[in-house]
């Protein structure tokens, strides 16, 4: 890099980090999630207001690949964070009703998203028209499982009979969703000539979890006290990025491939690692690596030309988004004879999308999944079903009632068998 590229990066860096820094602190005074501040703030720098000058700008031509790989960074230190907090014991502890909860809002949002698909095809279609369909349909099915927990921890809902359900659905739906998306990375020839690499994904998939993963458990189960020194915390990062490195050179993303390995860490024993981890890690991430994402992400969203067809297919986008993960939660809620009120506020909190939703987006995009206007469309339906999901459980559950007392002896002994007839 040369003096003036060296000099526009370090300051439009600093630039990011106050802005996003503002706008999460708006956002929460408005009761909102902070990426929701941060996301908009991405969005003021690109090209939707005053046609791209902030951004030409303080961010050149020249430096936005650095920022690219930054956000690279970023996305898969975050994917680790969540495969970090994502736990199997939270489905065990839910009985039937988070299972089948998370199917029915993914399979109706999913099924409705390929035929928006196909409506949206000759407008918005790409040149492969299987993987836009089922793109489509993956968009449409995300819950944001970090959100969702923040919004309950925000209202003290965590360790509710809701909260404890939400959690496992959205835990599941993340599951859900990533895997299909790995599929449909794997079949869409995205990795061109070197597509047999795919093929390689399952034993490296089985190897991580039944290879590296016991030898993990030992690891941890000697050595209960290990602390997060630097090199504690070397060996952490270098697997991280190995791991995402290898499944990028399988053809699929480097997403999937941190997300494994924050998954495969031991979960008992090194509770206090963790928890230094998440939060070492979690610090450089939320400050300056997710910022530079939102911004490189609002570089790609220009609704400057937005007009009455393009109005009308956003329209359709929150429909099928927001009545297809609605209807299927709330019906299958409904199903294990879970309460009006909790059903509906349950099917609210499956329809926060956020920053997973965004990065769902910015893969699509970047395998030529989705072209640059409906990705801007898309953003859009993200920041909207984020921001309606706090107001909305507001609405529906207003002041906290019995139903949403801690997770008691009490509770626990009414909600056996199914956790809604208490939730």
């Amino acid at each position: 890099m040369n003096t003036h590229q060296t000099t526009s990066l370090l300051l439009g860096l600093a630039v990011i980090v106050i802005l996003a820094r503002l706008f999460g602190a708006l956002a929460r005074r408005l009761r909102q999630p902070p990426v929701i501040g941060e996301v908009l703030a991405g969005l003021a720098l690109g090209p939707t207001l005053f046609h791209g000058a902030i951004s030409h700008a303080l961010f050149p031509g020249t430096v936005r690949p650095l920022l690219s790989a930054l956000a690279a960074v970023g996305i898969a230190v975050f994917m680790f964070i969540v495969g970090l907090e994502w736990d199997a014991a939270m489905i065990r502890g839910s009985g039937s009703l988070a299972a089948t909860v998370s199917l029915s809002s993914i399979l109706l949002p999913f099924s409705l998203g390929m035929l928006l698909a196909l409506y949206l095809m000759d407008d918005y279609g790409t040149g492969d028209r299987t993987a836009f369909m089922l793109f489509m349909g993956i968009a449409m099915s995300i819950t944001a499982f970090p959100v969702l927990a923040r919004i309950l921890t925000d209202r003290q809902m965590s360790r509710t009979p809701l909260g404890a359900v939400a959690l496992a659905c959205a835990s599941i739906d993340d599951v859900l969703a990533w895997s299909l998306l790995a599929a449909v990375v794997a079949v869409s020839g995205s990795a061109g000539a070197d597509q047999w690499r795919v093929l390689l994904a399952v034993p490296y998939l089985l190897g991580m979890l039944f290879a590296l993963r016991p030898v993990l458990r030992r690891l941890a189960a000697r050595r209960p006290e290990l602390r997060l020194t630097p090199t504690v915390l070397a060996c952490v990062l270098t697997g991280l990025l190995l791991s995402a490195a290898a499944t990028e050179w399988l053809g699929l993303h480097y997403i999937f491939g941190a997300f494994l390995f924050g998954v495969i860490l031991p979960r008992t024993g090194s509770e206090r690692l963790r928890a230094e981890v998440r939060d070492r890690l979690g610090q450089l991430s939320g400050t300056l690596l997710l910022p530079v994402f939102f911004l490189v992400a609002g570089l790609q969203v220009d609704l400057s030309g937005l007009g009455a067809g393009g109005l009308g297919a956003l329209a359709l986008i929150l429909l099928v988004a927001v009545g297809g993960k609605f209807t299927g939660a709330f019906a299958a809620a409904r199903l294990n004879r879970m309460p009006v009120r909790q059903s509906a506020a349950l099917a609210t909190l499956m329809n926060t999308r956020g920053l997973t939703e965004l990065i769902v987006l910015n893969v699509g995009l970047q395998l030529g999944f989705l072209g640059q206007d409906l990705y801007s469309l898309m953003v859009v339906m993200a920041v909207i079903t984020t921001a309606m999901a706090g107001p909305l459980l507001s609405w529906i559950l207003g002041r906290p009632t019995s139903n949403d007392l801690p997770w008691t002896t009490d509770v626990r002994e009414r909600t056996t068998g199914t956790v809604g007839t208490a939730a």
